[in-house]
């Protein structure tokens, strides 16, 4: 994987990062985590989805997809799906 940024900058993010506290790292990562999804929905909603898939499904498969097996994949979108469907009927 090619890299754009000098190893003093990366000692220096690095440096920065590790100065906070445990508790800011965490808030800082949640929130990382929070913004990248909110970017994969606003993606998502541009799409179209021609297998039905649940937008929980969809999420799983554009962040976590490529790090399974398809058929464990599979899997998991189906239990994605159905567990969105049985959560619409209550």
């Amino acid at each position: 994987m090619s890299r754009d940024t000098s190893d003093e900058m990366s000692r220096r993010y690095r440096d920065l990062v590790m100065a906070l506290t445990p508790e800011e790292r965490l808030v800082m990562c949640t929130r990382m985590f929070s913004d990248a999804r909110t970017l994969v929905i606003a993606g998502l909603a541009d799409e179209a989805n021609p297998e039905g898939h649940s937008l929980r499904a969809r999420i799983f498969l554009r962040m976590y997809g490529r790090d399974f097996e398809p058929a464990e994949r599979m899997r998991i979108v189906a239990a994605l799906d159905r567990g969105e469907r049985e959560h619409q009927e209550i």
